[in-house]
């Protein structure tokens, strides 16, 4: 129903409540919300009942949105009821006005909700209650005039060096150009040592040069990555990798604005509009410890370095991370217990070393016990071991061991009770930034003041301080050792990131663009739905998402009596399990853990392929 014809003829019954309801949401808008809508038909429309505070997701929304036009972009901000949608032309905004007013749509929990929209002015897009920006992000608007804008985007030759795979490519969804150095995306990563010829084109680095002069950014890149994508692709919730670049990450968007959400993993959420010709500058706390994301919808070009992509099928929801944990965690240890048990027997010095200092008499929890090969290290202290595999519960009640089955977000143990945990190679097993947080706020609710708590998870980095983890230098068919590291190459980020020490240089840096997702090969059993890249055992990690495979001897779930590989793997291959895991990056677990309440971090250190802190309850 066109708002401009309404009086034309008498509405009926259906189209009277319709309109009533319409009315309702405007004033509620206006009255609590400060939004003003108009009787006119523009490009922008708010969407009443379409918001995440009534549980509708981008997912669920953006598709019936599309079936009207092109969206040019979806603003949906944190815990309120209603989104802003803005389309290509006023036509397409008319026709979802008449077609979607009054349509019915299910949301997350199952509800039906119905929509009801209204027009509203462009100059009302930037108050619909954005929040303080994340620390350490800084979005400066019209960096650049729309005259440098066009220089900048006629500059991009697209049909130039199709010969050249150093300096252009072609992906899933986009196209891509390099300048600087190769941005390797079989490996994630760049070759300080091979950089290419010609450096940045002229016009960057004039305008590098402008910025660094007065005080935009800290440093001038030396990387640059163009990437142009086709319309409606973006970049999952995602955080940078630490280890290629320096501390700052520059982006430059040209050609449209787009909505970028960084998420905290307290579950708080911040939409950040990002203007045609817009610098977005990230440093600190928002690139490292929030995620951010967005949904692109128009034919954006952005400066950026590398990137690392999300997969496919990396959880956006909760109810999406629990049954990724479901199918590639609990099932595949449910099914390899006993011979992931039997690779499984030497303590690390370390945690040893935490064990024996605690005092005589300590009451101790290992959250994620495995077989328990902790639990009989101190004789002096109480340790009781929980686990979510029922089989390696077993495992430590047939060594005498205290151990029950349990999930280690919500441990039946009494608050404040324990003087010690463990958290040994458990934590890197969740799916998202705020199920790996929940994890840490449940071992320090388990904590009495005073207690302390050991964590280790797996780290990206399996080389350090230039030396080789011994996971790294034992290039072996065994899965003996360590809770076997491993990883793939198929996650890019979007952002500009600096090279730390290229050449003679003492930091590099890069201009940073928006990348899309390609999905890593599956070729096992259980891997048949997913899009995570499976990784290559003993090798260095290039993505921090992954399935990390597991070669299994005997009956899976069965087999009581088990041996492991043979020091050449001469036994005849068994089934290959994965397992999902999320490897962390210098700093993250400090981070994280930095986000909770009523605790100091007394150590944090690098442990044999490992980040590793040992937290107090304050």
């Amino acid at each position: 129903m066109d708002s401009n014809h309404q009086s034309n003829y008498k509405l009926s019954k259906t189209e009277k409540k319709l309109l009533r309801k319409q009315i309702k949401a405007r004033h509620t808008l206006l009255r609590h919300e400060g939004i003003e809508t108009v009787s006119y038909a523009t490009q922008s429309l708010i969407v009443a009942n379409g918001g995440l505070g009534n549980q509708v997701s981008r997912n669920q929304l953006l598709p019936v949105l599309e079936k009207c036009g092109l969206v040019d972009a979806l603003l949906m901000p944190p815990n309120k009821p209603y989104s802003c949608v803005r389309y290509k032309t006023v036509e397409e905004s008319k026709k979802a006005y008449d077609t979607l007013n009054g349509k019915e749509i299910v949301d997350d929990l199952g509800q039906k909700i119905i929509l009801y929209l209204n027009f509203v002015e462009k100059a009302q897009w930037k108050e619909l209650g954005l929040q303080a920006l994340p620390p350490g992000l800084k979005v400066i608007e019209e960096i650049i005039s729309s005259e440098d804008e066009k220089m900048l985007l006629e500059s991009v030759n697209w049909t130039e060096d199709t010969e050249n795979q150093n300096f252009q490519k072609s992906l899933k969804h986009r196209r891509v150009k390099h300048f600087g150095y190769e941005f390797h995306y079989e490996n994630n990563n760049v070759d300080k040592d091979k950089p290419l010829p010609g450096g940045l084109p002229d016009i960057c680095e004039s305008i590098l040069e402008k910025w660094l002069k007065e005080g935009f950014i800290k440093h001038k890149p030396n990387q640059l990555t163009i990437n142009q994508y086709e319309p409606g692709h973006g970049i999952p919730a995602h955080i940078d990798t630490h280890s290629a670049f320096e501390d700052e990450i520059i982006s430059l968007s040209l050609g449209s604005e787009i909505v970028m959400d960084f998420k905290h993993p307290d579950g708080m959420t911040v939409p950040v509009m990002l203007p045609c010709r817009s610098l977005l500058v990230m440093t600190g706390e928002s690139r490292y410890l929030w995620t951010h994301g967005y949904v692109l919808r128009c034919y954006p070009l952005v400066c950026d370095s590398q990137m690392k992509e999300t997969p496919a099928s990396f959880p956006e929801s909760d109810k999406e991370a629990l049954q990724l944990e479901q199918d590639y965690v609990h099932r595949v240890y449910e099914e390899i217990a006993r011979h992931f048990s039997s690779t499984r027997h030497t303590p690390w010095p370390h945690i040893v070393e935490f064990l024996k200092a605690l005092p005589s008499g300590s009451l101790v929890a290992d959250i994620g016990c495995g077989n328990g090969k902790y639990l009989g290290i101190n004789n002096e202290l109480y340790m009781i071991g929980c686990d979510h595999s029922q089989n390696l519960v077993d495992i430590c009640r047939e060594r005498q061991y205290q151990a029950f089955v349990c999930d280690a977000l919500a441990v039946p143990i009494r608050s404040g009770s324990c003087d010690a945990c463990i958290s040994i190679a458990v934590i890197h097993h969740f799916a998202t930034a705020e199920r790996r947080v929940a994890a840490l706020q449940e071992l320090v609710r388990l904590l009495r003041p005073g207690g302390k708590a050991l964590i280790y998870v797996w780290a990206m980095e399996q080389e350090y301080n230039k030396k080789k983890s011994k996971y790294l230098r034992e290039n072996r068919t065994s899965q003996g050792m360590k809770e076997e590291i491993s990883n793939d190459a198929s996650v890019q980020e979007l952002l500009v990131k600096q090279l730390p020490n290229v050449g003679n240089q003492d930091s590099a840096h890069s201009v940073s663009s928006i990348n899309d997702f390609q999905s890593g090969g599956c070729n096992s059993k259980n891997v048949a739905n997913s899009k995570l890249p499976i990784h290559t055992n003993r090798t260095s990690f290039h993505s921090q998402d992954l399935l990390v495979p597991w070669h299994f001897k005997g009956n899976p779930g069965k087999d009581k009596r088990v041996e492991p590989f043979g020091p050449l793997g001469s036994r005849d291959p068994g089934p290959v399990f994965h397992r999902y895991y999320h490897v962390f990056c210098e700093g993250e677990l400090e981070a994280a853990c930095r986000t909770l309440n009523n605790i100091s971090i007394l150590q944090s250190y690098y442990d044999q392929g490992n980040w590793c802190v040992i937290l107090q309850k304050v």
